[in-house]
């Protein structure tokens, strides 16, 4: 009997914990073919790279736990880096979308940019919480639309649809920049997740909007009776995950140094896988911050490091859509076995 129910016990903890056990396995490959891959420079690659993925993933992951989900971060994130780019061109680049559009301060295209996606973040938020349209037709919706909008804005005469570059080198260093010196120093895209983290955090674990929020995922109906509104947190909820997009695709356009219609094309995929393997439950009512950054770094460093040791980028697809589908398959196993 006991040796039963150690065996029970080991299986179990297989089962919870195989998404974590099947990316080390990947790791250590990694690790083994390139042992290169362990340095200072490619750990701040990675963090540097993760940083606005983080951003995304937030936003992404309040929707999730409220039972929802978002096909259109990705695309409103790239709305954000086409916008954003296009108001923060070099004075004297040859080929600036608005020639006559004088040095902005670099805080007010972002903000611009950030309430533009936060009010598209609100519309889903309407158009699921008031129509009662699931989540995923609702996002879709708007991800076209938002695509179809982009390209259009960056489509325009007299360049047509060439990448919007020649970023104007403040914003460039606001960016890429970074505080310290050498191997000490820490990327200014770091310290920007990790105030976000920090304030994200705070708003889920110590307000009563984050309460609500795990209220609403967990059981819906048990909400309502408990006095909580519905309506009012989802549109909080969907306008936050908007303004998160908006902040992420701002970066990213500064990260890359360039915007084109394609830019955060899939990322919401990245955000989605990224939040399922860091706990967050496909069902609602489960997910933690801490959970989700470590679902991201796991993510990038995979990401990072297939492409380091030469992989097919086409496999890397590959690697990435099982690790997806194995993810949301245990998820459902631990809320079928909890039903």
């Amino acid at each position: 009997m006991e040796n039963n129910k150690k065996k029970f016990i080991t299986k179990q903890w297989f089962m919870d914990n195989a998404i974590y056990i099947v990316l080390a396995v990947l790791l250590v490959v990694i690790i083994v073919i390139s042992p290169d891959f362990l340095s200072i420079n490619n750990f701040k690659n990675i963090l540097s790279q993760a940083s606005t993925r983080i951003i995304i993933a937030l936003g992404v992951g309040g929707i999730l736990i409220s039972q929802g989900t978002d096909l259109s971060a990705g695309r409103v994130v790239g709305l954000s880096a086409v916008l954003s780019a296009s108001m923060l061109q070099a004075v004297d680049y040859s080929y600036k979308m608005y020639p006559n559009l004088p040095q902005l301060p670099i805080i007010v295209p972002i903000i611009i940019t950030i309430i533009i996606c936060g009010l598209i973040g609100l519309i889903n938020g309407f158009v699921v919480s008031k129509f009662k349209v699931p989540p995923f037709i609702a996002t879709m919706g708007m991800m076209i639309i938002v695509y179809g909008a982009t390209s259009i804005y960056f489509d325009r005469p007299p360049y047509g649809a060439q990448p919007i570059g020649g970023l104007d080198s403040k914003f460039s260093n606001f960016v890429q920049g970074g505080f310290g010196s050498g191997n000490f120093e820490i990327p200014y895209l770091i310290i920007y997740a990790a105030i976000v983290t920090i304030l994200i955090w705070i708003l889920w674990n110590k307000t009563t909007f984050g309460k609500n929020m795990y209220a609403i995922g967990g059981n819906t109906e048990a909400a309502v009776v408990s006095g909580v509104s519905v309506v009012k947190n989802l549109l909080i909820i969907y306008m936050l995950a908007g303004m998160l997009y908006g902040f992420a695709g701002a970066l990213e356009a500064g990260r890359v140094g360039s915007a084109t219609n394609n830019t955060g094309n899939m990322y919401e995929l990245d955000a989605i896988a990224a939040c399922v393997v860091g706990g967050v439950s496909t069902s609602g009512g489960i997910g933690t911050v801490p959970g989700i950054i470590t679902g991201v770094l796991i993510f990038q460093v995979i990401n990072y490091g297939l492409a380091f040791i030469g992989v097919n980028p086409y496999l890397q697809f590959v690697v990435k859509g099982l690790i997806i589908i194995s993810a949301v398959a245990i998820d459902m196993r631990k809320y079928l076995k909890k039903k």
